[in-house]
Formats: C-alpha cells, structure tokens, sequence
C-alpha cells in the first residue's frame, strides 16, 4: 500500500451553501443492504434510473471548494475539492513517479513503528554464503510451472550477476516467507505491502526494490469521497457530521489505514467523535454513496475506478474528493542482510539496473522497472496503520 503527510483545516469561506442532498435509496432496511451487497448490476435495479446516467444528478455543482484546475503534484486538499473526474483525467488513482520520488524524500529517519532494517555485518564471519540462493513467492498463475517459468529471466540473470545458482520455491503464504527467511531456508523473496515490516523486524529483511508499471505507475490510493452536492462536506473533518461509510472491520484500505489515517491527520477517532456505518465492501460504499444510502466515506481508488466503469448509472462526477492519500507501494523484494555482500550487490544489479521490458518476467509481472526502496520513508504510511492498530510483529499475527 499508507499515506499522505498532509493536513486539512476547516473551509473559512461562508459562501452560500446549496445544500440538495440526493436521496437516491435503492431500497428500504434489509432488502436495501441486500442490493447493496449484491454483484455489480445493470443500472436498472432498485432506484430506478440511478443518477440520471451520470449527469451529476441535480446538476449544476455549487460548492465554492470545487475546483477545476487539478495539479496531480499539488492537489492542495487545506483549499480544494475536485469532480471525481479529475482523478481519472490526470491518472490520480494510482501512484506516479512523482508521486515515489515525493515518498522516498520525506526526511525521515527513523521508522516511526518497530525497527529499521537490519546493516549487513561488518563481520565476514557472520555473513552466509547460500549456494543455491533460495528465492520464494507465491505462484501468481494456475500452475506453479507456469510462473516458474516466467521468473525464468529473473533467475538467469540472478545467478549471472551472483555466480551462484537459484532455486525457486513456492510458499503457501506470505507468512511462510517471513519464516522461511527467518530461519535463513529464503535468502530472497517478494514480500507483500502489509508483511513487509514483519520480514523487517522478524526476519532480517531488508526491502530492495519495488516493481513499476512501464508508465511509471504503481499501487493505489486512499480517497476520501462524497457526492457531488454534498456542499456541506468539504473536508474529512466533516465526516463525523454525516453518514460515514468503512467497508469492512479487516479491510486495509476499507477501514484499518482511514481509521489510522483520520486519526492522525484531522482527529477523528473511530468509536469516539467518529462512527461509520459498515457498507460490506467497497462497491457497496461507492454505490451507496452514491445513490445516497451513506454521504460519506472512504474507498480503495482502483475499486472505486472499477464500479464507476461497471455501473451504467453512475458517473465520475457523482463523486466529490475531498482528500486522497499517497499511494500504497507494491510490495517489495527483499533480501536477509546478512547475505554475502557479493550476493547483495547481484540482487541490486538484477533488480535496479535490468530493463525487463520485452521479457516474460517483466510482461506477466506488470514490471518492467524496479526503482530501490526506502523502508523508512516508502513504507512510513504502512507503519502508521500498523501502529494504531496495534499490530505485534510477533508470528501470532502473522
């Protein structure tokens, strides 16, 4: 994934506010939450013809904060609102390589939750020397041949750079490979997002590289959304005033990163000043905001994209953001620091200065690129979650 180091302050300006809350229901009580939590339809179901096919409903938007002039570097949330269109005209919903570029320059130093990496040892004697290399992931095809075999370019070019051989394992789970790298039986593996600080304090991880798209694009966002008229929303902080939408109790996205995230940087504390409703899943809050079953909430960006695409009566602009966070990152490749330098410095060869373009592994995997990672800056997001959550990086919770 995880997120934006940026706040928001209460609207001063006291314009009209033309407040025309849509009240689009889809039914009433359970057999309401039962649409809601169906498959993705039509357009032709309970409500009717839905928002007027993507019209904006009622129309004309009147909100003073709503701006039309969107700069994906500088969104300037404290000041603005935007259509939810902006975000797919200017590719807003995943990251960039601004966007990467603004994530590995926080500053930071410390990490915020648990432990940094670990160095590698300035003992040769502690240093291990695997051969084969063991690199583990979970099988992304049908058949675990099939992606064995599209790691192919990977391995070859590991064991050139390295002068070792490589074994691909396959693990059942992304707790296996913490494990396994704890017990040094994995000295290179893909870690996801949500696991990677686990491998760091458990393991002797430590994050290499991150795939990108060839455009430069990776992950996905945290936006904050309401509807288009919602005049009197224009800013998380208004949230508490409203019918607030999470998706689910476990949901990363859906509810653990916005409880954490909303805490930290506009105060609102779940259970406190701050009580959502549980939509069931993310088309069911987009689709519910929508049709005004909630007014409020937040939403996975590439979920939101697809149940806008899929739904014939709803539009990008039935939606107002009012925030977005910084992109998740994808997770990384990660190696056990006390690995022979000279396998470190093939694991960087292969990773950070290989163009995988035209290949299987760079084709299949969506990467053709890897761009190094700084745990403490890139995944600084991902640890603030997991501190207000109160995640242990103990194997009870992996």
């Amino acid at each position: 994934m995880l997120l934006e180091e940026c706040s928001m302050t209460d609207n001063p300006s006291e314009s009209t506010r033309n407040h025309s809350r849509r009240t689009f229901i889809l039914a009433g009580g359970a057999i309401g939450t039962a649409a809601l939590a169906g498959c993705l339809g039509d357009g032709d179901g309970p409500g009717g013809a839905g928002l007027g096919g993507g019209s904006g409903g009622s129309g004309e938007v009147t909100d003073p904060m709503v701006s039309d002039d969107f700069d994906p570097q500088n969104p300037d949330w404290e000041n603005n609102n935007y259509l939810g269109s902006k975000m797919a005209e200017h590719n807003y919903i995943r990251g960039s390589e601004f966007d990467l570029e603004e994530m590995g320059n926080r500053g930071r130093t410390e990490a915020i939750y648990g432990q940094e990496p670990a160095e590698n040892p300035d003992n040769s004697s502690d240093w291990i020397d695997p051969d084969p290399i063991v690199f583990a992931d979970l099988p992304r095809e049908d058949s675990q041949q099939a992606y064995a075999d599209q790691l192919e370019p990977m391995i070859e070019k590991l064991e050139a750079e390295t002068g070792r051989t490589v074994e691909f394992q396959t693990i059942d789970s992304y707790a296996a490979v913490v494990e396994g790298m704890r017990s040094e039986r994995i000295h290179i593996a893909n870690y996801s997002t949500g696991n990677t600080p686990f491998g760091v304090n458990m393991a002797s991880m430590v994050p290499l590289a991150m795939g990108v798209a060839g455009d430069g694009q990776f992950g996905y966002r945290l936006l904050a959304i309401t509807r288009a008229d919602m005049n009197d929303i224009q800013s998380v902080e208004d949230f508490n005033d409203f019918n607030a939408a999470h998706t689910e109790a476990s949901s990363n996205s859906g509810n653990q990163a916005p409880s954490a995230l909303f805490d930290e940087h506009f105060g609102l504390t779940v259970g406190e000043n701050y009580n959502p409703e549980m939509s069931g899943g993310h088309e069911q809050s987009a689709r519910g905001i929508a049709y005004g079953d909630y007014d409020c909430g937040p939403i996975c960006s590439t979920c939101w994209e697809e149940t806008v695409e899929a739904v014939d009566d709803i539009d990008f602009d039935d939606f107002k953001v009012v925030w977005a966070a910084a992109p998740f990152p994808p997770g990384p490749i990660g190696y056990r620091a006390n690995l022979h330098p000279e396998i470190i410095d093939g694991a960087r060869e292969t990773w950070l200065n290989t163009d995988w373009s035209g290949t299987v592994y760079g084709e299949q995997a969506g990467y053709p690129q890897y761009v190094e990672v700084d745990y403490v800056n890139h995944w600084h997001d991902v640890m603030v979650n997991q501190k207000f959550n109160g995640v242990e990086y103990d194997a009870d919770n992996l």
